[in-house]
């Protein structure tokens, strides 16, 4: 048995949750450059290009052995049944849903198979606007390196015009803290030091619980358990970032100072289009109140250029907020118009050569905010939780998430150590 999965942290996390279940069921799991009997394609469909790759994916697998039971499952297939359904290459369709049964789907599958020798494709989709528990593999134990990447909650609410995701993960669905800090208490005595709180819209965490617990609350109990040294989150709603929420969060001394905040654009007018639901004076706020809680704060983001009705004058509005706000990084996306979003309907689409231009320049000036950052922390001691071994260097991340290279005589990985900085080599920091 093979997987390959595409897309966010939601779906490695999934992607690991049904290769356990498929292990304790007794199956092997292989390599991708091993032949397998049957093939599961976990896909995403966040872009256009996400549904391409997850095509080609399906179809390739077929090539590889063409005896082999192909499973399509995920975002892609939620959203574009019909369309995975026409690809010869697939046998089993099965939407997000269905993911933690799988093992159960497929069994019956062949069983069926067996009993009538009918090798036609059969699909298992439940409607995920109407689920309204949490699917929950239990413990996963997904780990990027020595870090943990815990999922804490499924579905988005908010609608965002462009977006494509709330259609194919349904309404908010929030795992029960129980469950998370189960996890977690699992993970440390595993000997890992840092977790990442990730989902589809973390701060909607709680939102469907009936008793005002939310994302601040698990957070204060994750704070409690021994062994876990780093709390970082992923990419977060601005909105999230209240007062209240501030004054919390700066008594956890395990969080780490690294924020990822999705603006995805500079100008109020375009946010509006995108329905974000905030103004770029409330985001810079935003900003402030993170700068002035943490002084070596570090905040990225993601920004999309080119959306419908972009003129060249909201662009540069945006330009020069983001010159303004000085974020550490920048992921930089040209839109990509999703089938069923309202954006896909929208007037005045703009042509691709224009989204090339604005891209470029907001790469340069990521690029050039990296290099200004990176340049303030020669000679300054940091802490970094060494993660691998790159040839002669160990490489790590500091808690505010900047690269950091050492060389060291003995083996330091999963160890947390402080180091000076020297120079910069590659975007990376490289100590003395």
């Amino acid at each position: 048995m093979l997987f390959i999965h595409y897309g966010c942290k939601v779906n490695q996390y999934e992607t690991n949750g049904m290769i356990q279940e498929f292990q304790v069921a007794g199956y092997k799991i292989v390599a991708f450059e091993e032949e397998a009997d049957i093939y599961i394609i976990n896909t995403c469909t966040v872009t256009n290009m996400s549904d391409r790759k997850s095509r080609q994916m399906l179809r390739r697998a077929k090539e590889k052995n063409k005896h082999a039971l192909v499973v399509a499952i995920g975002c892609y297939v939620q959203v574009a049944k019909e369309e995975i359904e026409k690809i010869p290459e697939i046998d089993l369709v099965l939407g997000n849903y269905e993911k933690i049964h799988i093992v159960q789907y497929i069994e019956q599958y062949i069983e069926k198979l067996e009993i009538s020798a009918n090798n036609q494709s059969h699909s298992i989709i439940e409607d995920v606007m109407y689920s309204k528990a949490y699917g929950d593999f239990g413990s996963v134990t997904y780990t990027e390196k020595t870090r943990a990447v815990i999922k804490v909650q499924d579905g988005c609410d908010r609608f965002c015009s462009y977006c494509i995701i709330p259609y194919a993960r349904g309404r908010v669905r929030s795992r029960k803290p129980e469950s998370v800090l189960a996890e977690i208490e699992k993970i440390a005595r595993d000997g890992i030091r840092e977790v990442v709180i990730t989902g589809i819209h973390v701060a909607s965490y709680g939102k469907d619980f009936q008793n005002g617990y939310g994302l601040i609350d698990l957070l204060e109990a994750i704070n409690q358990i021994q062994g876990i040294e780093r709390i970082r989150l992923g990419s977060i709603e601005p909105l999230l970032i209240t007062e209240p929420f501030i004054k919390r969060l700066q008594k956890l001394e395990k969080i780490c100072h690294h924020f990822h905040l999705s603006l995805q654009s500079g100008c109020t007018e375009t946010l509006k289009r995108m329905n974000r639901r905030y103004t770029i004076e409330e985001f810079e706020e935003i900003v402030q109140r993170l700068r002035s809680a943490y002084e070596d704060v570090i905040l990225t983001t993601d920004i999309i250029v080119g959306f419908p009705g972009e003129t060249e004058e909201e662009f540069q509005k945006t330009y020069l907020f983001l010159k303004k706000i000085k974020f550490y990084k920048m992921h930089v996306f040209k839109y990509s118009p999703r089938k069923g979003t309202q954006a896909e309907v929208m007037e005045n689409q703009i042509p691709g050569n224009i989204k090339e231009k604005r891209s470029k320049a907001l790469l340069a000036l990521s690029n050039e905010n990296e290099q200004v950052y990176l340049k303030q922390y020669i000679g300054k001691t940091v802490s970094v939780l060494f993660e691998e071994k790159e040839e002669t260097y160990y490489k790590g991340h500091t808690a505010n998430y900047l690269v950091v290279k050492a060389k060291q005589n003995k083996d330091i990985c999963n160890t947390i150590q402080d180091v000076t900085i020297k120079e910069i080599h590659h975007m990376a920091l490289v100590s003395e």
